[in-house]
């Protein structure tokens, strides 16, 4: 059993239930646990790795029932699983006398949000929809745990933008250490700034990683980073901090590509630009997962403007 809510300082403190571990989920757990939260997860059938990961961040692991008895349940996963966890939800959050505030939390276009919205409609819990910019949370050296006082300023970690008529609801995590801000507008007003920014974003990483690789293949490299480095300074360097960590990320960026794609709607030529990025990044994980040839390059690639100086 969960056990009921406890109080400090008169601020009644919430169960948040983070599905799944991996490494944001983990991370946005640590943070809430750090706080005073109770953090759930589900942990049925995952990697030892995942395991592992949710016992360091304090999540503890939790059944259906259980975790349709929290307060917030924090849907944070591939895009591609966003309907699918729903879905599976369902019956327990239907069954339950607790109606948790169901956040969703992926990188999804307002289409795939609505169809979320529309699965969780009929178990009369509220719906929030979430996107969510910038890395994970590092753990917080000085939590306020348990004060109801908020992150805490130079703390890194993501905003959670947040949209909806249950919204405000959400932003009442604020005071466990999450940067929650709401959206005036439509329900899925977040999605469709997470779609924005990430395809201006993750965009530009695919053209980047693209363009590179095929001036490796051409044999003028050398002469792109040189005019790189003269020309684009900034640009340059945001790649260089940018693209070292994209090769283990692609996996998971194919479908947001897709949303994306999805997001942009009639816009024929920006749907074709985006489905193109999914397939860059498609290509990059199955090298990221073989032989790392085209990771290689591009490392290397990355790294002559540093071997010349």
């Amino acid at each position: 059993m969960i056990g009921p809510r406890f109080a400090i300082e008169d601020i009644m403190i919430p169960v948040v239930a983070v599905i799944a571990a991996g490494a944001m989920g983990a991370a946005v757990g640590k943070r809430l646990a750090d706080h005073g939260v109770k953090v759930l997860t589900s942990l049925a059938g995952r990697s030892r790795q995942t395991v592992a990961r949710a016992q360091a961040a304090g999540m503890a692991a939790a059944s259906d029932e259980e975790i349709a008895s929290a307060d917030f349940i924090l849907s944070v996963l591939p895009p591609g699983e966003a309907l699918s966890l729903a879905r599976r939800f369902v019956p327990a959050l239907g069954a339950g006398a607790t109606k948790p505030i169901y956040v969703d939390c992926n990188a999804v276009n307002p289409a795939t949000v609505a169809r979320v919205a529309a699965a969780i409609a009929p178990t009369g819990c509220a719906f929030v929809d979430c996107g969510i910019i910038g890395p994970p949370p590092a753990p917080d050296p000085h939590p306020q745990v348990g004060k109801g006082r908020g992150p805490r300023a130079g703390i890194s970690g993501p905003r959670f933008y947040a949209s909806g008529a249950a919204a405000p609801r959400f932003a009442a995590l604020r005071r466990y250490g999450l940067d929650v801000r709401v959206l005036d507008g439509a329900f899925s007003a977040a999605s469709a700034l997470k779609m924005s920014y990430a395809g201006i974003t993750k965009g530009t990483q695919a053209i980047g990683a693209a363009m590179m690789l095929a001036a490796t293949r051409a044999g003028s490299a050398a002469a792109l980073i040189a005019e790189l480095s003269f020309s684009q300074k900034e640009m340059l360097a945001w790649h260089k901090r940018t693209l070292p960590a994209m090769p283990a990320k692609a996996y998971r960026w194919v479908a947001e590509m897709r949303e994306i794609a999805g997001f942009v709607g009639d816009d024929v030529a920006a749907r074709e630009l985006y489905e193109g990025a999914a397939h860059v990044y498609e290509r990059i994980a199955a090298d990221f997962a073989a032989d790392k040839r085209d990771v290689a390059a591009l490392m290397a690639f990355l790294g002559k403007g540093s071997e010349e100086r």
